[in-house]
């Protein structure tokens, strides 16, 4: 239970204590609100300073996909075990240091000499937001006994992330366009010393044994940032150069040693035996290719407005709200629709939709109409949001309760290595279209093509594989 710090004798009574405690049970949760909610911004209003990025630091293409999938990648393989360390540390302690690690990475984005230092501060901010995403949970979770209050409270961390993603491109050009790019690196940090102080007048969390599976965690990293240093090199130095070639070789390899290091683990972070299952493939399957569709589109669009339509990082910024808030209805709303016509269309339909917002995005050039992007766009925002909710509900109801917490994590980390993979491969073609380092529309297209199809096949393969439930069969 939450206890109140320094009491006073006069109140110290059980009648008390139970008013006492509510405060308490706010600051825990506006502490991972905000941890949250700068972790989330930090996402999209970098995406609008790319360009700005690349002014000052003279990065190429890469080094601008680098900047954007050094966190998402380091966010995306420790997330697979930061839940394990929140339990083995304690919920509190485990969130001031994601908290700590996040602020201090953000000090070395804001005074980075050069791209290959800002990318390196990137991969420390990574591994900081990884923990602080599962601790904000399980801080909320300490704070609210009540399941009632707690569901309240977990609907509006939701909620906060949502419109962190509006805010984010907006406050990104603000700060872009008002104090250069580097500031929008400081905002975090008078953020995380507010946090810190907030968990000052949280109670401790308890603590219980939880392994760590060190030999997964290592093979996942080299795994994945193989994989991606191909595909983003390959756009620039050739598919077939020797330095591609030995990372995808490393991806391959890792993989195969992350596998042997998970049949071999007493308890390993990713049981085989639940990747197995039918319906978990299935949801890792949707929940890659729906990120890859959305972070894909995000990352194109900071460049296109930019770069393409000569638009300032503050109308750059303002063209994702609408979309930010479609999302954030759509988010409201699919529960419902789940409820109402059963998961597995909801889950289908939303697929399609983003399929759809793929190719309607093929077309975009340097003449279309603004209003008309914005009218293209509005896919987009449904479909994602339409699917995830019912795709996470989904995937929680096939597993046992004690894997939960599992299987939350392995898709959160899919969805994230989706995206990055999207940013990387999008970079690639944007690189290698024909436009130097500039933005190619033919390279633009090439990549919604493909992660459309993506899309499709998962749509296909969902369709196939998820079963119907009771409210598909009512319907």
């Amino acid at each position: 239970m939450p206890v109140v710090l320094a009491p006073r004798p006069a109140r110290a009574t059980a009648s008390a204590a139970r008013p006492a405690a509510r405060p308490t049970s706010s600051v825990a949760l506006a502490a991972a609100l905000l941890g949250f909610a700068v972790i989330t911004i930090d996402v999209t209003a970098v995406n609008i300073a790319l360009p700005d990025i690349r002014a000052s630091l003279h990065g190429g293409m890469a080094g601008l996909q680098w900047v954007v999938d050094a966190y998402t990648l380091m966010f995306a393989a420790l997330m697979l075990s930061a839940g394990a360390l929140a339990d083995r540390a304690g919920a509190r302690r485990a969130y001031a240091w994601g908290v700590g690690l996040f602020t201090l990475a953000s000090l070395a984005c804001a005074v980075a000499p050069g791209i290959g230092a800002l990318v390196a501060a990137r991969v420390a901010q990574g591994a900081g937001a990884a923990v602080v995403m599962p601790a904000s949970l399980a801080l909320i979770r300490q704070a609210y006994d009540d399941p009632r209050r707690r569901a309240r409270a977990i609907a509006l961390w939701t909620v906060g992330g949502s419109v962190s993603v509006a805010v984010g491109p907006v406050l990104g050009g603000v700060l872009t366009e008002a104090a250069g790019w580097r500031s929008v690196f400081l905002l975090n940090l008078p953020v995380g010393a507010l946090i810190l102080v907030l968990l000052a007048r949280v109670a401790p969390s308890p603590r219980r044994p939880a392994p760590l599976d060190l030999g997964g965690q290592v093979t996942a990293v080299l795994a994945l940032a193989g994989l991606a240093f191909a595909v983003i090199e390959g756009g620039h130095l050739g598919w077939t150069s020797a330095p591609v070639l030995a990372a995808f070789a490393v991806a391959v390899a890792a993989g195969c040693a992350f596998h042997a290091a998970e049949k071999r683990h007493a308890a390993p972070m990713v049981p085989l035996a639940l990747l197995r299952q039918r319906q978990v493939g299935v949801a890792l399957a949707v929940g890659f290719a729906v990120n890859a569709g959305f972070y894909g589109v995000t990352f194109l669009l900071g460049l296109y407005y930019q770069q393409l339509r000569g638009m300032s990082g503050v109308a750059a910024g303002l063209m994702f709200v609408p979309l930010a808030f479609l999302i954030t209805a759509t988010n409201l709303v699919s529960p419902r629709a789940a409820e109402r016509f059963g998961r597995r269309r909801v889950i289908v339909l939303g697929q399609a939709i983003l399929a759809l917002a793929m190719f309607v995005l093929v077309p975009l050039g340097d003449r279309t109409p603004l209003w008309l992007v914005l009218v293209l766009l509005v896919p987009t925002g449904l479909g994602g949001a339409f699917a995830v909710p019912a795709l996470t509900a989904q995937l929680m109801d096939s597993v046992p309760g004690e894997r939960a917490g599992t299987a939350s994590g392995l898709l959160n980390s899919l969805r994230q290595t989706g995206g990055a993979m999207s940013v990387a491969l999008f970079g690639a073609l944007l690189a290698g279209g024909g436009a130097g380092e500039g933005f190619s529309l033919p390279g633009m297209r090439t990549g919604l093509v493909v992660v459309g199809l993506t899309l499709c096949l998962t749509t296909a393969v969902s369709v196939w594989l998820l079963p119907r439930d009771r409210g598909d069969r009512a319907a």
